[in-house]
């Protein structure tokens, strides 16, 4: 026989409309609170700001950041942000920091440390390492005066808004403020560097990120795979191109350089006396062409306006470099 709990849980009330009403308008509130919360943090940015974000690009080391608990969580994403837009960063969990990780931070790194009372006794350590080793050091806080403000180089004060949750205590407002503020700082440095879409997508190898930041020359076919023919080349040898090579296109050459493109297309279109002909007889003298720096989105695109399955890959010397099939891209997760 089951046992009954002492202390049975209360029966769950049935949903309602109104409670489905209730429900968003909380979710309304919430939001307008940290979106007023936002909107005044970009009228009145933190006077060490740019100096900070100077502070950071004459480093020759990496951004350390660090935080406990909820800011933990944003330290370590404000460090994702930093690696993956051209700053090397990494988070240290300040405990561990006092165990040992201390090492991972040296003279020529940068912190940032964040704590929205300003008085996280777990940062201690890393504060005084900092003092120490003549570390630069970033705070982040609500709190202008605390211990933590105190002790930074550089110091990014938050606005002291309310929290959005209705006891005043949970960590939202602050964390939001947080990690906005970090955005702010990943994206200045990311545009004080000149980092670019292609640089991006070094730190993007995998997914449909990495997808769309690959170039032509990553998905081409080169070398022997392009289907080349001599302008003055007979059907029968353009057909057994074209058919052995699977691309539904030959390239024609002169000289090294292109001259033309035929398609399956161009074969149908040319079916009376066809093997009578030779390779220029039929071509399009007008192929398109992309280069091999172009970026997989944008070749995609091109295809699209130009309703074709295939591009020729070369320079500005229009000597190939290779081909690009649409399905090339579509296997590659382009979209």
């Amino acid at each position: 026989m089951a046992r009954r709990s002492a202390c049975p849980l209360p029966a769950s009330a049935p949903h309602s409309v109104s409670g489905a009403q209730d429900s968003v308008a909380i979710a309304r509130r919430v939001l307008s609170i940290e979106a007023d919360a936002l909107a005044f943090l970009a009228e009145n940015l933190p006077e060490d700001f740019a100096a900070a974000v100077s502070a950071i690009l004459d480093s020759p080391g990496r951004v350390i950041v660090s935080g406990i608990g909820k800011s933990g969580h944003i330290g370590r994403k404000i460090a994702a942000t930093l690696s993956s837009t051209g700053t090397p960063s990494y988070f240290v969990h300040a405990t561990e920091a006092s165990h040992g990780d201390l090492g991972m931070i040296g003279a020529g790194d940068v912190c940032i440390l964040i704590s929205n009372s300003g008085e996280t006794t777990e940062l201690r350590d890393i504060v005084y390492h900092t003092q120490r080793f003549s570390i630069p050091m970033i705070g982040i806080s609500s709190k202008a005066h605390s211990t933590l403000m105190k002790a930074a180089n550089y110091r990014l004060t938050l606005p002291d808004h309310i929290e959005a949750c209705p006891i005043g205590m949970a960590p939202t407002t602050s964390t939001t403020l947080s990690l906005a503020l970090g955005d702010a700082l990943a994206v200045a440095l990311m545009e004080r560097r000149g980092f670019v879409a292609e640089d991006f997508g070094i730190y993007h190898p995998g997914g449909k990120l990495g997808a769309q930041m690959r170039s032509v020359a990553d998905l081409m076919h080169g070398g022997e795979a392009i289907p080349i023919l001599s302008e003055d080349d007979t059907m029968a040898t353009v057909l057994l191109t074209m058919t052995s090579k699977g691309f539904g296109v030959g390239v024609v050459m002169k000289d090294g350089v292109i001259t033309g493109i035929i398609t399956d297309g161009d074969l149908r279109r040319n079916m009376e006396g066809l093997m009578g002909r030779t390779a220029m007889d039929i071509a399009n003298t007008d192929p398109l062409v992309v280069a091999p720096d172009c970026l997989a989105p944008e070749a995609l695109a091109v295809m699209n306006a130009r309703k074709v399955n295939v591009v020729i890959v070369a320079g500005a010397d229009m000597k190939p470099q290779g081909v690009l099939h649409l399905h090339d891209l579509l296997r590659a997760g382009v979209v």
